[in-house]
């Protein structure tokens, strides 16, 4: 008895498997346009990357950065007895003289629609950035004067114009673009918004300017060209707006700030709550491997659950792993009304970063009217979750953009650092990340007047 057992001990520590998984590069041999790039990946023993020891966290996970020359760059990782090869090549890029784009002004103006739903009114000819003026519905009338880059140049009148991208309308020769008339004005501020309606006998470009006061633009108007209409908050910040075309008449809403209810400031809130990615869609994958997909619906169920408790209506856009695409997580949110758009994602970076330089929790926002709330969660995130303050930012993306609520986009943490992936893949961290949300949420509506 006394040898099997010690025949089974030498079994079993002759056949220790040791974990070394590298999930960053994902291929052995892959091409990577950068000054350098970076392992991320995990270990359970001491391992090196051409001969230099790599830094690891107490879960095992690591972050390395390396140096790419031109051409074919070989790694050699030794973890225990385990080796990968990797060949990385950074391409040799040529020179170029860049011609920029002409201006291509016809000899008359011409009529055009809008064939796409939400197809992007832009201030500058470039389909990037926070230059969008508006999104026009389908069969919105336009009057184009040019084309330069790939766009139609809209003539708004007043020697104001944007650009609008050609695959996004389309020209109607026979139509005359004559100046819109304004047939009536109506409001109505009994409900929950302050209501303005604009009779029109046709539809015009538009654009909605925060401020205060907020400005209502309706471009190609008979007489001035540009109708203009003004409504004051009274130094009061919006709280989520819309504006479309019914019909011809022009509806434009302004939803009124909640009564403050310093004991339930959630009560009765609509809060539609994101978790990103989903099915195909994993998003970032961590050191130790986790999807980013199944971090943040985990966060995202918590976070439901925390607003739920104090009296809020939740509206997930999925609760599994599910693939939702970017407009249904849109439509989700408008159809339900809320007032409220959180959408939950673990952060990332491109090559040529260094993941060990960057942590912590950073916020987006596309509208004005959403940054003061974007401002309260990462304020009370990072004190409470004690994260570095990865700062506030305005960036175009989709679910942020097209949303009528208050939109913002939370990375909570970088899936790709070492130490945030430890914390993120946490039960105990995401329970307390969902309350943090909710606390940052909460604060922002007790501070509204």
């Amino acid at each position: 008895m006394k040898k099997f057992l010690i025949l089974l001990g030498l079994i079993i520590i002759g056949s220790e498997v040791y974990s070394f998984d590298i999930v960053y590069p994902k291929k052995c041999n892959v091409t990577i346009n950068a000054k350098s790039t970076f392992f991320i990946g995990s270990s359970d023993t001491p391992l090196t990357i051409n001969g230099q020891e790599v830094p690891r966290h107490s879960s095992g996970g690591f972050a390395y950065v390396v140096n790419l020359k031109d051409g074919s760059n070989t790694f050699k990782i030794v973890s225990g007895d385990e080796c990968k090869l990797f060949t990385i090549t950074k391409p040799i890029i040529k020179t170029y003289t860049y011609t920029s784009p002409i201006l291509k002004l016809y000899d008359a103006p011409k009529s055009a629609y809008v064939t796409t739903e939400n197809a992007p009114l832009r201030s500058t000819p470039i389909d990037a950035g926070i230059n969008r003026m508006s999104h026009l519905q389908r069969n919105i009338l336009l009057n184009i004067d040019g084309e330069k880059n790939g766009f139609y140049r809209v003539n708004l009148g007043d020697d104001k114009f944007g650009w609008i991208g050609k695959t996004n309308v389309k020209f109607c020769e026979d139509y005359e673009n004559a100046p819109a008339k304004i047939i009536s004005e109506e409001s109505d501020f009994s409900g929950e918004s302050y209501k303005f309606v604009i009779k029109l006998n046709k539809t015009v470009p538009y654009e909605i300017v925060e401020g205060d006061p907020m400005v209502l633009k309706l471009y190609n108007i008979e007489g001035n060209d540009t109708y203009t209409k003004e409504f004051s908050l009274s130094g009061k910040k919006p709280y989520g707006y819309k504006g479309k075309y019914e019909g011809t008449d022009f509806v434009w809403e302004i939803r009124k700030s909640p009564i403050n209810n310093s004991k339930h400031p959630l009560k009765n809130v609509i809060i539609a709550v994101d978790p990103g990615h989903g099915g195909y869609e994993a998003g970032a994958i961590g050191c130790l491997g986790d999807k980013e997909k199944d971090v943040v619906l985990n966060i995202a169920k918590y976070l439901r659950e925390e607003l739920e408790k104090r009296g809020a209506d939740v509206i997930m856009t999925r609760t599994d792993d599910s693939y939702i695409g970017l407009k249904e997580r849109v439509d989700i949110a408008n159809f339900a009304d809320a007032s409220i758009f959180v959408s939950i994602h673990g952060n990332a970076l491109p090559d040529g970063a260094d993941p060990n330089k960057n942590s912590g929790t950073s916020i987006y926002y596309y509208y004005d009217q959403a940054k003061p709330l974007a401002d309260s969660l990462i304020n009370t995130m990072t004190a409470e979750l004690g994260l570095n303050n990865d700062k506030v930012r305005q960036a175009s993306f989709a679910v942020v953009r097209n949303t009528n609520a208050l939109s913002v986009i939370i990375e909570t943490a970088y899936l790709i650092n070492p130490e945030d992936n430890s914390k993120l893949i946490s039960d105990k961290f995401q329970k307390e990340c969902a309350k943090s949300i909710a606390n940052g949420i909460e604060n922002y509506l007790k501070s509204i007047k």
